[in-house]
C-alpha cells in the first residue's frame, strides 16, 4: 500500500512532465491529522509488511514490521502517559540510531506531546542550554557511551526536568527509569484521543534546535503537518519505490534523518534501512548497502567523497537504483568519480532545519547538472532577492527565500511555524510574506538554483562577490584536497581576499610547491580572480556538533591574527 496519492489525489505516475508536477502537485489534509494514527496504523493493516529492518553495530539484526510499531508505539505512549507526560510536554530523544527513537518518536506522536531530537555527541552545558530553554520534562537517552554521564552532570542545573530514561539500562546510574523494561510492560492498545486532547493540525509535534555556526542554537519548531511535506522528500526525490528499502546515513538527533527515516519513505511504501553504527567507515556502509540489498540512498556529500576513495568494483551495489545528496553543495568531482565507479547519478536538494525539501533535483522529469541544487520543488514559491528586497534577475546573486503570503497559497507544508520562546527572531527572519533562509544562490536562464553560501560567507574582493562554494569545489578537485573550507581575510588593497584551509588527504604534505600547484589549477578550473592567494594546512577543519564547517571560527582566528599583527 502507498498513502501519498491519498493526501496528493494523484499516483506518482499520473504526472506526465515537470511543468505538470509543478502546477498540479497539491496537498490536502483534514483537520486533525496524526502521523502515528492515519499512516503508521494504517500500513499496519497488512500484519507482515517490513516498515524498518535494524542492524546493531554488533551486527544483531531486527525486522519491525508496521504491526509492530503500532503496538510498540501504543506502548511507549501509555509509558509516557503513566510517567506523568501530557499533550504539549516536551520530551527530548537521545536515542542515537537505537530502535527505540522510533517507538519513542511515535508514541509521543499519538499523545500529543512534543518530540525533541537531540544528538548523542551533547555535553553536559549543551543539555542545561537546552532543556531549560524548550522546559524540557523528560529525557530518553540511549544507553551506549556517555549520554547518562554528561546529562547526570548537568542535572543540578535543569530546571524543568523532571525525569530520565534509559535504553540498557544495566549500565546506568540512579534515577534511571528502565525504557525497554518500562515499555514491554505497558498494554498494547492507546485509544487515540479526542476533543482538546486530541491533536490540531496547528499544534506543535516536533522542536529541533537548529546547530548554526554563530550563538546558540534556535528552536525551530513544526506542527503535525510537518511529515506531509516530505512527501515530495521520499517520493519525488530519494524516488522510493514500494517494498523497496530507503537508508538515509543520519542520527536521529538531526532534522536529516526525519527526511529521510520516517516520514515520506513510509508514505511512499517504501521500508528503511537504520544501521547503528557507532563511527561512520566507508567500506562498512558499502558493505551493509550490498548484503542488505539497498535501494534508494541518500548520504552528505562528505561521506560520498570518502565513499569514492574505495574500490567500488569491489561491491554488488546492482540493488542500488537511486542515489541523493543534501547537507551541503555537493562538488563536481564527487559526482563524477560516483557516477563513472557505479552508473548511478546523485541527485541535489536543498532545505534547512526549518523547512523540507524546497529545492531539488526531480527524477525522471529533471537530471542533476553539475553543481546545481536543482529547481524549487512543487508547491514550495521561492525567490532570490537582493538587500532591498527586490527579486534579482538570473545570474545575479541574492538571498534564497520562500514566499508565504496568503494570495499565493500561504505557508506550504513542511515549512517551519516560528523559533519557540523568540518572537524577535521569527519576525526577523519572516516578514513581508517572505521566510529569509539566510543562504544564497543565483538563478541560470533554465530556472536552476546555484548554490553560493551562506550570507555572511560572501567574499567581498576588489569589488567582486565571491561565493566559497565554487572556489571550495575547484580546490576539491585536486587530487591532494581531502576537505577544504574557503574564507575571506581582511586585506588593505582588496578588502578581502580569498583564503583557502585545507585538509590533505594522506600521503600529501603541504609546502610552497602544493600551494603553487592548487593555486594554478583554481586558475584553470575557474574565473582566475576567485584562486585561493592564502593555503593554510590543518590537520581538520572546524565544525558544528551537526558536522558542518564552521568558517565563521576561521574567520574569527584569522581576524584575532591580523589584529595581533601575525
Amino acid at each position: 500500500m502507498v498513502l501519498y496519492d491519498k493526501y496528493v489525489g494523484r499516483l506518482r505516475d499520473d504526472f506526465a512532465t515537470l511543468e505538470d508536477l509543478q502546477k498540479n502537485f497539491k496537498v490536502s489534509v483534514e483537520e486533525g491529522f496524526n502521523f502515528a494514527y492515519d499512516v503508521v496504523d494504517v500500513l499496519a493493516g497488512d500484519e507482515k509488511r517490513l516498515a524498518m529492518l535494524w542492524v546493531g553495530a554488533d551486527g544483531e539484526e531486527r525486522r519491525f514490521s508496521f504491526a509492530d510499531l503500532s503496538r510498540l508505539s501504543n506502548q511507549a505512549a501509555n509509558l509516557f502517559k503513566a510517567q506523568g507526560i501530557q499533550k504539549g510536554d516536551m520530551v527530548m530523544l537521545v536515542l542515537k540510531r537505537g530502535w527505540q527513537f522510533w517507538v519513542a518518536l511515535l508514541g509521543l506522536h499519538r499523545l500529543g506531546a512534543v518530540a525533541v531530537p537531540a544528538t548523542n555527541l551533547l555535553t553536559a552545558n549543551d543539555y542545561v542550554y537546552r532543556c531549560n530553554a524548550a522546559s524540557v520534562k523528560m529525557l530518553v537517552a540511549t544507553g551506549d557511551g556517555d549520554v547518562t554521564r554528561h546529562i547526570d552532570e548537568a542535572l543540578p542545573r535543569l530546571e524543568t526536568v523532571k525525569l530520565r530514561a534509559v535504553t540498557k539500562h544495566k549500565d546506568a546510574g540512579a534515577g534511571w527509569l528502565d525504557f525497554d523494561a518500562l515499555l514491554a510492560a505497558q498494554p498494547k492498545e492507546f485509544p487515540r484521543p479526542t476533543g482538546a486532547e486530541g491533536s490540531k493540525n496547528s499544534d506543535m509535534l516536533l522542536m529541533f534546535f537548529s546547530s548554526g555556526t554563530t550563538g546558540y542554537p534556535k528552536m525551530v519548531w513544526h506542527d503535525y503537518t510537518y511529515p506531509l511535506g516530505h512527501l515530495l522528500t521520499g517520493c519525488f526525490w530519494h524516488q522510493v519505490v514500494e517494498d523497496g528499502l530507503h537508508f538515509t546515513i543520519s542520527d536521529t538527533g538531526w532534522g536529516k534523518s526525519l527526511w529521510g527515516k520516517i516520514y515520506g519513505q513510509w508514505l511512499g511504501g517504501s521500508a528503511i534501512f537504520t544501521y547503528d553504527f557507532d563511527r561512520f567507515n566507508a567500506a562498512d556502509i558499502l558493505s551493509k548497502v550490498e548484503k542488505y540489498k539497498v535501494t534508494t540512498f541518500c548520504a552528505p556529500p562528505t561521506m560520498y567523497r570518502y565513499m569514492i576513495k574505495e574500490d567500488l568494483k569491489k561491491y554488488d551495489l546492482s540493488a542500488l537504483k537511486h542515489c541523493t545528496t543534501a547537507g551541503e553543495a555537493l562538488n563536481p568531482e564527487v559526482y563524477n568519480s560516483w557516477r563513472a565507479q557505479t552508473g548511478l547519478k546523485i541527485f541535489e536538494g536543498f532545505g534547512q532545519t526549518e523547512t523540507t525539501l524546497c529545492v531539488m533535483t526531480a527524477y525522471p522529469w529533471m537530471q542533476p547538472r553539475l553543481g546545481s541544487m536543482g529547481q524549487p520543488a512543487p508547491g514550495w514559491r521561492l525567490c532570490i532577492v537582493d538587500a532591498e528586497g527586490g527579486e534579482c534577475a538570473p545570474g545575479v546573486t541574492g538571498e534564497i527565500c520562500v514566499r508565504t503570503d496568503e494570495a499565493g497559497g500561504g505557508k506550504p507544508f513542511g515549512l517551519f511555524s516560528g523559533y519557540f520562546r523568540d518572537e524577535e527572531m521569527t519576525k526577523k527572519v519572516w516578514y513581508d510574506g517572505l521566510y529569509h533562509t539566510g543562504d544564497t544562490a543565483y538563478r541560470d536562464e533554465l530556472g536552476f538554483f546555484w548554490y553560493v553560501g551562506r550570507v555572511d560567507d560572501v567574499i567581498k574582493s576588489s569589488g567582486y562577490r565571491i561565493g566559497p562554494f565554487e572556489v571550495e569545489s575547484a580546490v576539491m578537485e585536486h587530487s591532494a584536497v581531502l576537505e577544504c573550507a574557503v574564507t575571506g581575510v581582511p586585506d588593505e588593497d582588496r578588502g578581502f581576499v580569498v583564503k583557502a584551509t585545507i585538509v590533505l588527504a594522506q600521503g600529501y604534505e603541504g609546502g610552497d610547491t602544493l600551494t603553487k600547484e592548487i593555486q594554478e589549477h583554481v586558475k584553470r578550473v575557474t574565473a582566475p580572480y576567485k584562486y585561493p592567494r592564502i593555503v593554510e594546512y590543518v590537520g581538520e577543519l572546524p565544525k558544528t556538533i551537526s558536522g558542518k564547517i564552521r568558517r565563521v571560527e576561521i574567520r574569527e582566528n584569522d581576524m584575532k591574527k591580523s589584529k595581533n599583527g601575525q
